[in-house]
């Protein structure tokens, strides 16, 4: 199937997916859509046992993996999502919540990559930088999802924040955290002092991140400078579509963070380039056409994850890895989020809740699926890949679905900062 097809084939699913999930199960809807492409994915599994001369599934498993996830996700709608997100979060209201969105971003990550590479190493005999990189893919969260369920819990405004700011920058931390331990892990002959791959490390880590965030802002302040000049709200809107395609592409030419710098574009668009480079007709016309196109690329995205499930080793060792990493993964999110609260809490007042609600809102989704796929072939790459998913499938499904009403029994109060 040539890209046309494939991609013609993946809207066409998603719109039938949704309708399904819309008439009969009434799920949020990329969960939804999630839960019905895991239903049809088993259900080719169970067809394939029963009269495997069909080879229904092995088809299947020839077509996703054809498509490539990792490379669709991460040089293509990531960025797009990323952008999106951003655009939808204003600077006055990320101030507000800076430090502890950084801590969580930056301390954060890091202690949820050592603690799950740790325990994760313990619990697989895996070698311990391997371990890491699982613990730095399976770091970042994803509460794309859930945002709309949360809103509808009346959270306040700075939580809301809180979880939206560092979703964004945690995303872009964390891969270029994994970016820095894959190339230690899986350098091929292991030549060069110790010192040296750190020294490249603290090198790659910098240019990576301050890079992408460096052109994310050029990019936007140059996007919002030519949209000042223009009164036409088809061409801004393409122009903004041109800073999120085009953005993300040179930024992965020059070797920065392509997630950092769609990130931080996004911010600049969404608040400097609305108040002073969009008329109101352009605003309205900018954030419903972004509105939908993250709509969209989450309804193919979630399917892409229900279907994945054909690349996944069903190895019971394996399964059972999951299980405890699911398990693993929520002390580490719990550490990655108490750890800064605590440590501003004698300076700033925190809402209630916010540590629950937070370490379970914390969701996995596309990006570590994505991340766990673009490892190099080894003997531990099913195990990863395996893992992950069942703590991504976990994630979405059993927190997503949850999430709400924990945020709606805890986090109920006058705003506070």
């Amino acid at each position: 199937m040539n890209f046309l097809q494939i991609t013609s084939l993946l809207i066409v699913l998603a719109g039938a997916f949704g309708a399904i999930n819309y008439l009969f199960l009434k799920l949020p809807s990329a969960i939804g859509i999630l839960v019905v492409a895991l239903f049809a994915s088993f259900g080719l599994l169970a067809v394939d046992m029963v009269a495997p001369q069909f080879g229904i599934a092995e088809a299947a498993r020839h077509m996703i993996i054809g498509i490539d996830f990792s490379d669709a996700l991460l040089e293509g709608m990531l960025g797009l999502l990323l952008f999106a997100g951003a655009l939808h979060v204003k600077l006055a209201d990320l101030r507000a919540q800076w430090l502890p969105i950084a801590l969580m971003a930056t301390v954060g990550v890091g202690l949820s990559t050592a603690i799950i590479g740790v325990g994760f190493s313990w619990i697989t005999g895996m070698p311990l930088m391997v371990a890491l990189v699982f613990g730095a893919l399976i770091s970042p969260t994803d509460p794309v999802a859930v945002l709309g369920v949360l809103r509808e819990a009346n959270l306040r405004k700075s939580l809301e924040t809180k979880i939206a700011g560092e979703s964004l920058f945690n995303d872009g931390v964390a891969y270029v955290v994994f970016l820095v331990l894959t190339g230690i892990a899986f350098a091929g002959g292991g030549h060069g002092s110790h010192d040296n791959e750190l020294e490249g490390a603290a090198i790659l880590f910098v240019q990576e991140a301050f890079g992408g965030a460096v052109l994310g802002l050029v990019l936007g302040w140059l996007t919002f400078r030519v949209m000042r000049l223009i009164d036409d709200y088809s061409l801004e809107v393409l122009l903004t579509l041109g800073l999120a395609f085009g953005g993300y592409e040179l930024a992965v030419a020059l070797h920065v963070s392509a997630p950092i710098m769609a990130v931080c574009a996004g911010l600049l668009i969404g608040d400097i380039g609305a108040k002073h480079g969009m008329s109101v007709e352009t605003r309205e016309y900018v954030d419903a056409f972004w509105k939908l196109i993250d709509e969209i690329l989450n309804a193919v995205l979630f399917l892409l994850i229900g279907f994945e499930v054909f690349a996944v080793a069903f190895d019971m060792q394996f399964l059972m890895a999951g299980v405890m990493a699911i398990a693993l993964a929520l002390v580490a999110r719990l550490a990655a989020v108490a750890v800064p609260v605590l440590i501003l809490n004698p300076f700033r007042e925190f809402s209630r809740g916010v540590i629950p609600i937070m370490t379970w809102g914390g969701l996995k989704g596309g990006i570590s699926v994505a991340l766990a796929l673009s490892l190099p072939d080894g003997d531990w790459k099913p195990l990863i890949l395996t893992a992950t998913y069942v703590v991504v499938i976990f994630s979405i499904i059993v927190q997503g679905l949850t999430i709400a009403p924990l945020a709606k029994k805890v986090g109920r109060e006058p705003e506070l900062m």
